[in-house]
């Protein structure tokens, strides 16, 4: 099956309701903003040397999630609970992504390709051309369709 991309948004892209799962790209902000905080909760715990299980019962999480923090906590403090953003999360700013949405408008040809189909791998050498950011071919999806781009069937 081939596709094209066709530079259109398309609409309702997410959820309201806090977690969007793998067309979306993992949780929300908000969702992992909550999910910190009671980590940080787990933080002061664990200074007050109460045991995983208590911990995971008082905050309402499974003992591995615990185990997991007071594991990071010993090797680097509170610094080691906090999150570390969505592994989804684009590398691109918003100003960026508005940028490569206009270039991605021009088409391919006023880009130095010989036709005007873009392919993924095309739209990631175009993203390191112009912000010196690396994307793999299988990474430049998951940015393109979180933004709102969709695929046309030919």
């Amino acid at each position: 099956m081939s596709g094209r991309f066709t530079g259109q948004r398309s609409a309702g892209s997410g959820t309201s309701w806090g977690v969007r799962y793998a067309q979306g790209g993992g949780l929300t902000d908000a969702v992992r903003a909550a999910r910190e905080q009671i980590s940080l909760q787990a933080d002061v715990r664990f200074e007050a040397c109460e045991k995983n299980r208590e911990v995971a019962a008082a905050l309402r999480v499974s003992e591995w999630s615990v185990e997991r923090w007071r594991r990071a906590w010993r090797e680097r403090g509170e610094v080691g609970v906090l999150s570390e953003g969505s592994p989804g999360r684009s590398r691109l700013s918003e100003t960026q992504v508005a940028r490569l949405e206009g270039e991605l408008q021009r088409g391919p040809l006023a880009h130095g390709w010989a036709d005007q189909r873009w392919t993924l791998a095309r739209i990631k050498t175009l993203i390191g051309r112009l912000f010196h950011v690396s994307y793999t071919v299988e990474g430049t999806w998951p940015l393109l369709e979180r933004h709102g781009w969709s695929w046309q069937q030919l």
